[in-house]
C-alpha cells in the first residue's frame, strides 16, 4: 500500500491527514510526522501501517493530555483519572458508540508527560498551597485533605505545608474580612470557619481580636 496524499487539516494546521491508495487513513501531528518520515510515493504494508495509526491515536491522546496539564498543574492521580476515562467506550450524539483508547496508549502519554515534567507531585502540591492561601483562606487541616484527595503522599503534604509561609490564624483573618458581612452573627461565622477545618480556639482567638 501507497502513501499518496499528505495535506494539511483544515481545522488544526499542527496535523496533517496522511491519504493510503487514494483514501484518508489517519492524521498525524507534524513532530510525528517529521519524526516517522513518512513521505508520498512510500509504501508500506498493512501491519506497517496500523502501527502508524497507533501513533496516530497516541499522538491526539498526548495533545488533549497536555492541554489538560497546561490548564493548570494536576496531581498524578488527577491526569491518571483523566487518562482513564480516554479509555472508556462513549456514546456519540448521534447514538453510536465510540471505542476508547488502548489502555497501552495512555500508559505512554502518561509517562511521556511524567518524562516532560509535566506531571510533578511536588510542583502540584506547592502551587495548591501557594493558589489556596493566595485565593482565599484555607486551613492546614482543609489543605491537608484536599490534597489526600488528590492523591499526594503525606510525606509531601507535610513537606510542603511546614515550608510554607502561611498559618491558619492569618488564614483565619483571610475569610473573616471576606465573609463578615454575609455573617454578622458570631455563631454563624464560627461554625463556617469550622466547617473550612479550622480548631475553636483559633477560631475563638481571632473573634475575641475584632470585638
Amino acid at each position: 500500500m501507497k502513501i499518496t496524499g499528505i495535506t494539511a487539516q483544515q481545522k488544526d494546521k499542527n496535523r496533517v491527514n496522511v491519504m493510503v491508495d487514494g483514501k484518508y487513513r489517519f492524521s498525524l501531528d507534524i513532530f510525528q510526522y517529521a519524526d516517522l518520515g513518512i513521505k508520498v510515493g512510500n509504501e508500506y504494508t498493512d501491519e506497517e501501517l496500523t502501527l502508524l495509526e497507533t501513533e496516530s491515536r497516541f499522538g491526539k491522546v498526548y495533545a488533549r493530555a497536555l492541554e489538560y496539564c497546561l490548564m493548570r498543574p494536576h496531581s498524578a492521580r488527577e491526569v491518571r483519572d483523566y487518562l482513564y476515562r480516554k479509555t472508556r467506550d462513549t456514546r456519540t450524539k448521534t447514538g453510536e458508540m465510540k471505542k476508547g483508547v488502548a489502555p497501552e496508549i495512555t500508559t505512554r502519554v502518561f509517562d511521556r508527560l511524567v518524562e516532560k515534567g509535566y506531571i510533578d507531585d511536588e510542583k502540584f502540591t506547592r502551587y495548591w498551597v501557594d493558589n489556596r492561601s493566595l485565593t482565599k483562606g484555607a486551613s492546614r487541616r482543609k489543605l491537608q485533605a484536599e490534597l489526600r484527595t488528590k492523591g499526594v503522599e503525606s510525606s509531601i503534604i507535610e513537606r510542603f505545608l511546614s515550608e510554607s509561609s502561611r498559618s491558619d490564624e492569618g488564614e483565619i483573618e483571610k475569610i473573616i474580612a471576606k465573609k463578615r458581612n454575609r455573617y454578622p452573627d458570631d455563631q454563624k461565622l464560627m461554625q463556617y470557619l469550622a466547617r473550612q477545618g479550622f480548631s475553636y480556639d483559633d477560631i475563638k482567638q481571632a473573634l475575641a481580636s475584632h470585638d
